[in-house]
């Protein structure tokens, strides 16, 4: 049972990420990781704002009348975005003002909802605890990796610290202006997979 409890985390960070796997979140992968620090502090929002709704809907999955239980669950998760997004505003108003609408956009985020309806519903607030913890560490492990390489090879720095000497662009260094644009965050995305898919050769679809 304890094996089994801790696939629940396991298994979104490698054999069924709900991004290079289920393809889903792609959108933020897009937008928000052209730097390092947006995209960890977007992680962190999406691994507070799945697990403590996953926890929430599963206390209240017996007292949820099933015609209404999308909207209960879009209440719950409005209400911690709000949560949030009024901390962010308040503690970190810079990067709050980089992530500008897409805090509020967690709302419709498909993995949130995605494993309200597919686990939390029918599981217990333990089990769904720890599924809200591997989903979105699973999601906030591919921001991370995608923003950590983007904004290296498009700015030359990481979490605004340079790290590319001023002797390599002295010598002709440039930085590369690709990275930056969004087609570069799904080349990432899809170098990723295309490693996870050889690691793993049961993913390869026959």
């Amino acid at each position: 049972m304890a094996f089994k409890n801790w696939r629940l985390i396991t298994d979104p960070i490698n054999k069924n990420n709900p991004i290079t796997i289920q393809v889903l979140g792609i959108c933020s992968a897009l937008a928000i990781t052209v730097k390092l620090q947006p995209a960890v502090v977007m992680a962190l929002s999406v691994v507070f704002v799945l697990t403590m709704s996953n926890v929430i809907i599963s206390l209240l999955r017996n007292t949820i009348p099933n015609r209404i239980r999308i909207i209960v669950q879009l209440v719950v998760v409005a209400a911690l975005v709000i949560v949030v997004d009024e901390v962010l505003k308040a503690f970190v108003f810079d990067i709050s003002k980089q992530l500008s609408v897409f805090v509020g956009l967690i709302i419709t985020n498909c993995i949130i909802m995605g494993r309200l309806e597919a686990f939390a519903l029918g599981n217990s607030p333990g089990k769904s605890f720890l599924d809200g913890i591997g989903n979105s560490a699973g999601y906030g492990i591919i921001l991370i990796i995608v923003a950590f390489f983007r904004e290296l090879l498009g700015s030359g720095t990481l979490w605004n610290y340079q790290v590319i000497p001023d002797a390599w662009y002295a010598a002709g260094y440039a930085n590369n202006g690709l990275a930056i644009l969004p087609p570069m965050a799904l080349i990432i995305v899809g170098i990723i997979i295309w490693v996870q898919r050889a690691r793993n050769r049961e993913l390869i679809e026959n």
